[in-house]
């Protein structure tokens, strides 16, 4: 008898769907459109769902029977919660699930709020439910654990459920208040054993009950996908307007209320059978509704005007007040009473609470989205209004999400022209003031470096849709490479808007995107199309991200992606390779990226595609090792590959690689111009092996060489020398910096660079233990005229004032072409620092110098700084990191040619 109750009551229509409201819940049920909707963790964004996410169902059936907390579906307004719970008791009827409960009893706890009268909880049970008989009530309640209570609009309750403040009752047939017969049954002190599910918007009140939390997401885009198919029978009609949806308004996280689902569906069938077109923004889609439901009522335009202004009015109200709401007695401040006389008529823009007289009852705009938007709307109308758009929105500023964004939609001729025909026209004043706020403030923000801001006016912008007045506010100051990292939907569409319609940009800076998801990656494609350089350095890439970067860059303009730190790994980087086949890109970084020998493979196709333009590719810090280089090497000796620089610093390689790439540099075929081994293991035998294949075979190319502590000793210094003296040396840079070279090895380098004729332009010796002896002839070669170097660096080699004073005399010699030396950590003292001034006042040549980590004190910075404020030659001097103290800080600072 109880189920056969339940069902009648549960079905029993209770009032009439709207396009604001919704699609009742007993419509939903009887009609068999119910979509169930999905869930999640507290808090939780669409984008961090996945396909396969758990139904609401699943997950309140699952937690019913594992748990004796309550159980709370937490939600937005219009999530389907009520629709949700009254499935769950109608599938509970019809015998279909929950078989553990012998009975369960739903309650809307809004509609508890009233009953003032004192029950036991057999006669409130007894009061909605009279098919049960005293004596049968008392029964069940025996065996609570077979009951099961669902309350529903916990968050519309205005009784508190504060235990410090509630009188509880354990006693079933006690009588008292319905709020303590809610908060003893809800706090576990009556009915021990029994189950309880209830619904609720996010609310204060959750912080007093132990229950188990559950997120309801609403609908993803499969179930989007099924309402759309269900509510338009013709398949092509519903795939376009889902494609629109999905388009212009998915990264809203409304998106996933089935409520706003029946409200898009609602209003584009009307558009769409009126042959008009599907809109474009969220204001698009606000003005076609509106023009909607004002039309209901026919009035003549100076009245819808008036009705506008009036919701206007009501609108800010209920904005700034903490409840979003006003009294039904509070109409008349308004002068809505002139236009809406009954209840009835309200249902369409309004929704009424409590009692229907004008004195009691309480009005709320059905949406927030709608009440931000008639507040939007009548600023544009409403001359009355002593507020600039400033201080309209400054007024407004915590209280509404949606308002700048309406008022930028707004103030466009083509986007309001149907609110104009009904509502005349909107104040010309009204709408100049605030385009000067909106363009005053986005010039200030985009001349800064807020992401933020930036990200917050390209919204604006997109609402706008009106290119001529973007390209009048983005100018050549807007800084918009600053970084985009962490971008939402929203952001990413607003982005893409203002990057399409710009044309070409040097830079699309996504540093740190620490979620770039596959819907984030499609909707920048275009804008990735058009950037010169993109870079993704830091980031999280999905592997539906990376088929997006792959197919942009192989139709669009990059010459550079960089996605060093980016943890791209094997598999990803293999999706990447088939778009660097046949694209524009230059320069690709990818140092950091979790690789290995397995990637290479498809590097090589990449290389010898004959249409790759890559010439520079940074793999530092990969574990390539051995074997993945051998197999790159096969895309070196490639006619087709066009690679100049080649950057494996830390890749885990030995001597077992090193003669596969000399034989691919030496190839003829190989156009290698820069080659980085920094920290491998190549040792002496390594670097002999290069050595000796660069001296017999004239046709490499190779200009710079880095072997940083590669494990060397003086015994490679021999074959170097020699390739040194060879007439087909092609070596402009070489960094043998930390190695443990030696004199003897040094000596025998600085014979080779005196030798006329040697190329070498900078060498870096840092660290490579050398004496005073190999200072002396650094000295003799600087000073010989034969010698080409224009950089040395030979820091850390601990060799004091008198060891570096040689080359104080070869500065101030005429034939030293020195432009750049360091000397960092050599134990320079101020005694040092007379010689120094006067072979920086002798130079001709030297523009940067090095003395950071030295010994130096305040008594020589008088010198420094006046030496180089006369000196016409040089640029820099890098005093970092010696024994200053802050008292000669203002004269180190009256110099902007010293860095301190």
């Amino acid at each position: 008898m109880h189920k056969e109750v339940l069902l009648a009551h549960t079905l029993k229509s209770k009032g009439t769907s709207t396009i604001l409201g919704g699609q009742l819940p007993f419509n939903v049920i009887n009609n068999n459109q119910y979509i169930p909707p999905v869930a999640g963790g507290a808090h939780v964004k669409e984008r961090d769902m996945r396909s396969d996410s758990p139904s609401l169902d699943h997950v309140v059936h699952t937690a019913l029977s594992d748990t004796s907390k309550p159980v709370i579906v937490v939600g937005p307004a219009g999530s389907g919660k009520s629709t949700a719970l009254q499935k769950l008791t109608l599938d509970w009827a019809n015998g279909e699930h929950l078989h553990n409960f012998s009975h369960v009893f739903h309650f809307q706890l809004r509609e508890l709020d009233d009953l003032n009268q004192m029950f036991s909880l057999e006669t409130f049970l007894l009061r909605d439910h009279s098919h049960f008989s005293p004596e049968s009530v008392s029964l069940l309640l025996e065996k609570p654990e077979k009951l099961l209570f669902i309350f529903d609009e916990l968050d519309q309750y205005k009784h508190s459920l504060d235990p410090s403040v509630q009188t509880f009752c354990s006693d079933p047939s006690q009588m008292t208040s319905v709020s303590s017969i809610v908060a003893s049954l809800l706090h576990g002190k009556m009915l021990k054993g029994a189950s309880f599910l209830l619904a609720t918007r996010h609310t204060e009140c959750l912080k007093f009950l132990d229950g188990f939390n559950v997120g309801l997401v609403g609908f993803l885009k499969p179930q989007r996908k099924a309402y759309f198919e269900q509510f338009f029978p013709d398949p092509s009609i519903a795939n376009r307007a889902l494609l629109n949806m999905e388009r212009t308004l998915s990264f809203y996280d409304f998106c996933t209320y089935p409520r706003f689902c029946w409200t898009v569906c609602c209003i584009y069938k009307s558009l769409l059978d009126a042959g008009e077109r599907l809109p474009e923004t969220l204001t698009q889609l606000y003005v076609s509704i509106t023009v909607h439901l004002i039309q209901e009522l026919s009035l003549n335009e100076a009245r819808y005007r008036a009705l506008v202004t009036a919701l206007g009015l009501m609108a800010s109200h209920c904005c700034l007040d903490p409840s979003s709401s006003c009294a039904l007695g509070k109409m008349d401040s308004f002068v809505l009473n002139q236009f809406i006389p009954s209840k009835a008529s309200l249902d369409s823009l309004l929704q009424v609470d409590g009692t229907p007289d004008l004195d009691g009852g309480i009005l709320t705009f059905r949406t927030q989205l709608m009440q931000e938007f008639l507040l939007a709307v009548s600023f544009f109308l409403d001359m009355s209004l002593a507020e600039s758009a400033k201080e309209m929105l400054e007024k407004h500023e915590d209280h509404a999400r949606f308002l700048d964004l309406y008022m930028s939609g707004l103030s466009e001729p083509a986007q309001r022209r149907p609110l104009e025909m009904l509502l005349g026209e909107f104040n010309a004043d009204r709408i100049m003031d605030f385009k000067c706020w909106f363009k005053s403030s986005s010039l200030e923000t985009l001349e800064g470096c807020c992401q933020e801001k930036h990200l917050h006016c390209f919204r604006l912008l997109h609402q706008s849709q009106n290119e001529s007045w973007m390209k009048e506010i983005i100018t050549p100051s807007t800084r918009l490479g600053i970084s985009y990292g962490g971008l939402g939907l929203e952001d990413s569409v607003a982005l893409n808007y203002v990057i399409m319609h710009l044309g070409e940009v040097q830079q699309l800076n996504l540093y740190s995107a620490r979620n770039l998801t596959e819907e984030i990656a499609e909707h920048l494609v275009p804008a990735m199309v058009q950037s010169q350089k993109i870079m993704l350095s830091s980031s999280s890439l999905s592997t539906g991200s990376v088929h997006h970067l792959a197919s942009a860059v192989s139709r669009g303009r990059t010459k550079e992606l960089d996605l060093s730190y980016s943890r791209l790994g094997d598999a990803s980087c293999k999706i990447l390779c088939t778009g660097l086949k046949n694209c524009k890109i230059q320069k690709l970084t990818l140092t950091v990226c979790r690789l290995t020998e397995a990637c290479c493979g498809d590097l090589v196709s990449v290389l010898t595609s004959g249409t790759s333009q890559l010439h520079t590719l940074d793999l530092a810090f990969n574990e390539i090792g051995d074997q993945g280089l051998i197999h790159l090497c096969q895309g070196l000796r490639s006619p087709n590959c066009k690679l100049q620089e080649l950057n494996l610093q830390t890749c885990n390689l030995t001597v077992g690689s090193m003669g596969a790439l000399s034989a691919a540099m030496c190839s003829g075929q190989s156009d290698l111009r820069m080659l980085n081994l920094t920290c491998n293991m190549i040792g002496d035998s390594g670097l002999e092996q290069l050595s000796k294949a660069l001296l017999q075979h004239p046709l490499c190319k190779l200009q710079r060489l880095t072997v940083f502590d590669s494990q060397l000793t003086g015994g490679c210094c021999a074959g170097l020398a020699e390739l040194l003296m060879s007439k087909h040396c092609s070596l402009l840079e070489l960094d043998l910096s930390v190695n443990e070279l030696g004199q003897e090895g040094t000596l025998l380098l600085c014979k080779a660079l005196s030798k006329p004729g040697c190329p070498l332009e900078k060498i870096g010796l840092t660290r490579c233990e050398l004496t005073h002896l190999v200072f002396k002839e650094l000295v003799l070669l600087l000073k010989s005229g034969t010698s080409r170097l224009k950089s040395l660096s030979v820091g850390l080699n601990f060799v004091g004032d008198q060891g570096t004073k040689p080359l104080w005399d070869a500065l101030a010699d005429p034939h030293c072409q020195l432009e750049a030396l360091d000397v960092e950590m050599n134990n320079l003292t101020d005694a040092s620092v007379g010689d120094l001034c006067a072979a920086l006042s002798a130079s001709s040549s030297l523009r940067s110098l090095d003395l950071s980590n030295n010994t130096l004190t305040d008594a020589s910075v008088p010198a420094l700084v006046q030496v180089m404020q006369d000196s016409p030659t040089m640029q820099e001097m890098n005093l970092r990191y010696n024994d200053f103290s802050e008292d000669v800080f203002n004269m180190l600072d009256s110099c902007d040619k010293i860095r301190y």
